[in-house]
Order: structure tokens, then C-alpha cells, then sequence
């Protein structure tokens, strides 16, 4: 059964380009604070809005995070706070954006997608907007992804309160394309179960779950190769939002995603050959149920013909031809002796052929595709 996907966030037919969809039956959205500096660190949840242009002007780098699209309000209070264009607002909300990187005067919208695993992949939209000062990211659900960056943030780690909105910008990303990593591995087990299966036990339920693989590979797919264009555009673009250091990191993520795509593309391919494995699989299978049946109607072939001839019943006082082995006194035994040196005769026969031994188990190869990632 295919899941249906959310449509919200779209904006009508008619209505002007930089206007909100309006929000929809939710909570309201969580707003968190941190703004940070070589001084130290200050974090707000939930946060005040009316306070964060005393953080602005207070800390070098004002991370503000919203959870929770739906409350168009909240967006769009925070979206007049930072001077957001409307075009970057309406696209924060789209839920349906691919993975870009737009600039807006002074600040810069990213687009990218976050994946999980949980029954199947489930892809939601991160927006990111990255101006003087100030990291603004939108996510629909909580997440504890980020959660790491924080703490890093709160002990000052790796002398992360000396660095701007840039590397706090790159850092987002690269905890995003991290997250990656243990979705593949777990698409690379699951298709690695589905060969198996389809080897050993082929049915409808192993390709269902080999179409549901595909299915959320496509959208690791399409989530992926986008981001990939994008991280090579701002690693190698000279910019106002990213220093030389940001680059080069940022190039570093642009090698991950290009990995995580490798890795995709492998698994799309073995998605493929589970597809023919699994025909191949039971069309193995049918030719052996045929092969079984066509052994057993042979054997019963010369069977009947002897039963039926037998069962004409001509009267042999009529005629000396007429069966005489009819008043015969041991002429039943005899023949079920012969139909018995007939059965046997024919299955030692086919099994010198070879015809009786079962297929040889197929098996998968022993190494198989490795997903790992230094």
C-alpha cells in the first residue's frame, strides 16, 4: 500500500507568489534560541521573539530554530524579525521544495532534505537562512539530529563560539548529510534480507517489500542529487555568507554526498537484479512443481494402459486370445508385480537421468555491498 504523502503547504491557485498558505489544525510552533560568542553561550526554549533583537545585537551568531510549519503565524513573525524576503517565506513552507540554495539581498536561503527510516523513508524539507549575524532553520518535526551541534555549542567545543553564522550554516549541513549514512546502511540490510528471500522463499510479500525498497530509494534519490549540485555551488562560489574555512568544509560534505550517491546508485542496481532474482526465482520454482508433476504422469502413464487393457474384461471361454490370465489363479499378483517393476524400472531410470535430483540451493555471494564510511 503506498503511503500517502502530505500536501499541505501548498499555496492555492490564483493567489499572489509571495503569500503564505494558510496554517492548519497543529500545535503551535516550537521556537528555540541559542546565540553564542567568544564571551560564551546563551540558549532560550522556549524562546521569547521580542528578545531576540537584544541577542542580535549582543552575540556575533544567533541560532534560532522553528519546529512546527503549520503555524504560518509564528514563520512569519520570525521571517519580519530577520527581514525575510516573502519568496524565501513561501518557499520555507512549500514542504515540497528539491534541495537549493537561493540568495535574498543579504541573507541566503538553503533548501535541503532531512531522511529517516522508520517503517519505510520518510523525506521532510530543512530550511535554512543564513544572513549577517543570524542561522534561522525550519523544520516540520522535531528532530534530534541537531541535538549534538547543541551541545557542542553549550560546552564550546572545538572553538566553535569564535566562529560565524557560516560555519554554524556548514555544520547544520554536515550534521544533515551524516544522518544519511545510517538510512543507506539500512536500505543496504534490507535489500541484502530481500536477496535472500527472494532466493529462498520467493512469494508475493518479497516483492512487495523489493518495490517499497526501489520506491525509497528513488526518494533518497531524489533528496540526495540536488544537494550535491547545491554543496558544490556554495563550496566553490565566493560569498558573503561563507569564509574561506566554510568552503572547505563544506567541500568535505560535497565528498559525503557524493559517496551517499555512489551508494545509492549501487543499491538502485541491486533493486533491479532483486526484481529479475525474484522472477528468476519463481520460474526456478514452477519448472521444478512442473518437472515433479510431469515424472508422476509419466509414471502412471504405462500404468493405466496396463489397468485399463485389463479392464476390458473379454470372456476367454470365447476365444483363446481373450485374456486367459483372467481365470488365472495367480494372475492378480502378477500383475501388480508387474506394475510395480514397471514403477520402479521407470524412477531408476529417471533418476540415473538425473531428473529426480532437486535443484542445488542457490545462494548469494558471500561479500556484499559495503556501506560503511570513514
Amino acid at each position: 500500500k503506498r503511503s500517502k504523502r502530505p500536501r499541505h503547504g501548498r499555496a492555492s491557485v490564483g493567489v499572489s507568489p509571495a503569500a503564505l498558505p494558510p496554517g492548519h489544525d497543529g500545535p503551535p510552533a516550537d521556537v528555540r534560541v541559542m546565540a553564542y560568542g567568544p564571551a560564551g553561550a546563551s540558549e532560550q526554549h522556549p524562546a521569547d521573539l521580542d528578545a531576540i533583537p537584544g541577542l542580535l545585537a549582543g552575540y556575533p551568531v544567533v541560532w534560532v530554530s522553528v519546529t512546527g510549519l503549520d503555524d504560518t503565524a509564528t514563520v512569519s513573525r520570525v521571517g519580519k524579525l530577520f527581514g525575510v524576503h516573502p519568496l524565501a517565506l513561501e518557499d520555507v513552507v512549500g514542504y515540497h521544495e528539491h534541495p537549493k540554495s537561493e540568495p535574498y539581498g543579504d541573507h541566503l536561503l538553503v533548501i535541503a532534505r532531512v531522511v529517516r527510516m522508520d517503517q519505510e523513508l520518510e523525506s521532510d524539507q530543512f530550511s535554512m537562512l543564513v544572513g549577517p549575524g543570524f542561522v534561522v532553520t525550519f523544520e516540520q518535526r522535531p528532530s534530534a539530529q541537531f541535538e549534538p551541534l547543541r551541545q557542542r555549542i553549550r560546552s564550546g567545543q572545538n572553538g566553535i563560539l569564535t566562529t560565524g553564522p557560516g560555519y554554524l550554516a556548514y555544520s547544520l549541513l554536515d550534521y544533515l548529510i551524516d544522518g544519511y549514512f545510517p538510512v543507506v546502511e539500512a536500505l543496504g540490510d534490507r535489500l541484502e534480507d530481500l536477496e535472500d528471500e527472494a532466493l529462498q522463499r520467493p512469494g508475493t510479500s518479497c516483492m512487495r517489500r523489493i518495490h517499497t525498497a526501489k520506491r525509497d530509494l528513488r526518494t533518497l534519490r531524489r533528496a540526495v542529487w540536488p544537494l550535491r549540485d547545491m554543496l558544490n555551488l556554495l563550496a566553490r562560489e565566493t560569498s558573503q555568507w561563507f569564509d574561506g574555512d566554510a568552503r572547505l568544509h563544506l567541500r568535505d560534505c560535497f565528498d559525503h554526498t557524493a559517496r551517499i550517491i555512489e551508494l545509492t546508485e549501487m543499491y538502485r542496481e541491486l533493486g533491479a537484479d532483486l526484481t529479475e532474482l525474484y522472477l528468476s526465482s519463481q520460474s526456478n520454482r514452477m519448472n521444478e512443481v512442473m518437472r515433479v508433476l510431469t515424472v508422476i504422469a509419466t509414471v502412471f502413464m504405462p500404468l493405466s494402459f496396463i489397468t485399463g487393457m485389463y479392464g476390458m474384461n473379454f470372456n476367454p471361454s470365447v476365444s483363446k486370445w481373450n485374456m486367459p490370465e483372467l481365470n488365472w489363479r495367480y494372475g492378480y499378483p502378477a500383475v501388480l508385480a508387474v506394475l510395480s517393476l514397471v514403477t520402479f524400472s521407470m524412477l531408476a531410470f529417471f533418476y540415473r537421468k538425473g531428473w529426480l535430483k532437486s535443484f542445488a540451493p542457490m545462494s548469494p555471494p558471500a561479500d556484499g555491498p559495503d556501506a560503511s564510511h570513514s
